[in-house]
């Protein structure tokens, strides 16, 4: 008979069978998040403010949106308007006036509950001018908020937000609005808890140290457990928030990655569920090897180059057409993207609330030379070194390299490349500090005024130093036209006039591709890329068929 195994090689045996049952295998962070409805999820650069009166980024949104709410939530397939803390509301028969009944049950993560006046008090502190808030203008669409806001009405009173009682709330808009309930879901819009900021310093000012864990108190479905700045940011299942039968996930990890290879390894290696980018060096091998877990979603969404009009060269309208009709945007958008984005030759994405935007640039070396030699610079010949700034990113400077060579290969061109963290950027965008910057506006509702409504000269979000007078009248003349091919066709001329003046150099539009583990259930294919965590919740995969 054979001769008994030693024991040595009993234990090598009863261990390969455990591993292959799956017993003694390390857990990795991707199956435990599973057992215990625990979402790790990759965002992108940090978080640069969790007050979402003073919030600008995609990626504050991607957290912002764990620990508050609006009046008005998204639907989780179409992000068309849903009941949020306001259970229902009705429309005057002039679509001026809207009536938000709020909930019984809407509550505070510290207990109170939400009333009407937490959320007037709150879009007045978003109004006051000391308190610069980026996306104050949002709020221009209520009956005297853009006077108020501009010190040309000193009373709040005179703006359209009535508290009729504490769950009673009326807004009276300046002119029909036809997407005002999907600009509600906006997080400027969204409630602050001010006796907590009061708490902590001046409700009117930048620097109120008051979101923090521990002091943030919010009314969303999740709450603030950590922060550690770098790494991770904790939110937690709320008891407060008052459909939290429905919520599923019991927490969510959120890590800030800027190096988006270290992103897609932490995938790879069953750390994350999904992360926020993917290498442009990636996408094909996950065509091949992975097809059920690469995504690439539609995205309302244009990357473009911001141009300060106040630097010397730059502000010459001609060398700035002429860095734009030299970049190859074919070539990019084909030989280094590769999914399905699309040539930007208008800032407004293609059938924008059924808008198409002017037909705009093109890529015409020839004429971009000839317009740097009218306006003095015949083949670069003492132009100054430009400085193209743009956050970490492999992607970005993927993008950033091919547009300095052809600047250099048809303008005869130095240009630096210069990258910086996220927040520096930011930074840097908010003071002019820089000449180039690499930009990228996600529609905040599926309208065009989404896009052209930036480049306003009161705008909070523009940072280019542009104005232009006739811009803002054809602006402003196409939000009180009710008719859409009337207003469709003010919103063409003042794009065409944009284009133009050229203070951005629209270069392509997006699409959202990404690598998504099959345990994440409802995370749904959505243009603005928004995914209520309410509705999203982690189911162990089945056997493959």
């Amino acid at each position: 008979m054979p001769a008994a195994p030693s024991v040595p090689r009993v234990v090598a045996v009863l261990c390969l069978f455990a591993l292959l049952a799956g017993c003694g295998v390390r857990e990795t962070q991707v199956e435990r998040g599973i057992r215990d409805q625990v979402l790790h999820r990759g965002m992108g650069p940090e978080v640069a403010d969790l007050d979402p009166h003073l919030a600008t980024a995609a990626s504050d949104h991607t957290v912002l949106s764990a620990l508050f709410e609006g009046l008005v939530a998204e639907d989780p397939k179409t992000l068309a308007p849903a009941p949020g803390v306001a259970e229902r509301w009705t429309v005057s028969a002039d679509h001026l006036i809207y009536t938000f009944h709020l909930r019984d049950n809407a509550r505070w993560s510290n207990g109170d509950l939400v009333s009407a006046r937490d959320f007037i008090e709150s879009w007045k502190r978003v109004l006051t001018p000391t308190l610069a808030a980026d996306n104050a203008n949002l709020l221009y669409v209520v009956r005297g908020a853009e006077a108020y806001h501009k010190g040309h009405t000193p009373s709040f009173l005179e703006v359209g937000f009535n508290a009729l009682d504490d769950r009673t709330l009326q807004i009276t808009l300046e002119r029909p609005t036809p997407y005002f309930l999907s600009l509600l879901q906006h997080w400027v819009w969204w409630p602050v808890h001010l006796p907590t900021l009061r708490q902590h310093g001046s409700i009117e000012v930048r620097g109120n140290p008051w979101a923090r864990p521990g002091t943030l108190v919010g009314n969303g479905p999740f709450v603030l457990a950590e922060w550690r700045v770098g790494q991770r940011m904790i939110v937690k299942k709320s008891p407060t928030y008052w459909d939290a039968a429905t919520v599923r996930l019991n927490a969510i990890h959120f890590y800030p990655m800027e190096d988006i290879n270290a992103e897609e390894r932490a995938f790879r290696s069953g750390q994350l569920h999904l992360t926020e980018s993917l290498p442009v060096s990636k996408i094909d091998a996950y065509r091949t090897a992975s097809p059920e877990m690469l995504r690439i979603d539609p995205y309302l969404a244009t990357y473009f180059y911001r141009i300060n009009v106040t630097r010397p060269f730059l502000n010459l309208t001609k060398v700035r057409q002429a860095l734009s009709l030299a970049i190859d945007r074919r070539a990019i958008v084909d030989r280094i993207l590769r999914a399905g984005q699309r040539v930007a030759t208008a800032f407004t994405p293609p059938d924008t609330g059924g808008y198409m935007p002017p037909e705009g640039i093109v890529y015409d070396p020839a004429a971009a030379r000839a317009l740097l030699a009218e306006a003095g610079y015949p083949g670069g010949q003492g132009a100054p070194s430009l400085d193209l700034l743009f956050n970490t990113s492999e992607n970005h400077r993927a993008i950033a390299e091919a547009i300095q060579e052809m600047w250099r290969r048809e303008l005869g061109l130095e240009v630096r490349l210069s990258n910086m963290e996220g927040k520096s950027v930011l930074d840097a965008r908010r003071t002019g500090s820089y000449e180039i910057l690499r930009s990228a506006w996600i529609g905040d509702y599926a309208d065009p005024m989404s896009f052209l409504g930036i480049w306003r000269s009161d705008s909070g979000n523009n940072y280019t130093g542009w104005s232009n007078a006739t811009y803002d009248q054809l602006l402003h003349q196409a939000a009180r036209t009710a008719q859409s091919k009337e207003r469709h066709a003010l919103l063409q001329k003042a794009e065409s006039l944009l284009l133009a003046e050229a203070p951005l150099i629209p270069i392509y539009t997006y699409t959202h591709v990404f690598v998504l583990h099959p345990s994440v259930r409802g995370w749904y294919p959505t243009l603005l890329d928004h995914h209520p965590y309410k509705h999203v919740w982690l189911e162990a995969p089945g056997p493959a068929r």
